[in-house]
């Protein structure tokens, strides 16, 4: 279990994807990503959701993600943040909101 001040650490953004490729160096099969944070920024993502997205599909789709991680490098891309997804039997399926929002809206 993990208390409130815990999960209050975690900083959870709306951001844009501006860009989505193939991650040609990664392990698993994955996209290099570019997501608009606003105010905080443009901010690389490597992320394993090629299963039920094509990179045309995630230009301009707002996403959910956690802005605060230690960054990793993933091939050659440094993975500055971490998108929220539900893992299913068919893949990633990305969290999303029923209405667009600025970018670097905060969740809570």
């Amino acid at each position: 279990m993990i208390t409130l001040e815990d999960f209050n650490k975690i900083d959870i953004r709306v951001g844009t994807i501006v860009d989505a490729s193939i991650n040609k160096g990664a392990r698993s099969p994955s996209y290099k990503l570019k997501i608009d944070f606003g105010k905080f920024g443009v901010k690389n993502s490597s992320a394993q959701i090629t299963d039920l997205y094509s990179p045309e599909d995630l230009i301009g789709k707002q996403v959910i993600a956690v802005t605060n991680f230690e960054p990793i490098r993933i091939s050659q891309v440094k993975s500055e943040v971490r998108i929220l997804g539900a893992d299913t039997e068919n893949g990633v399926v990305l969290l999303n909101l029923d209405k667009k929002v600025e970018n670097g809206a905060k969740i809570y």
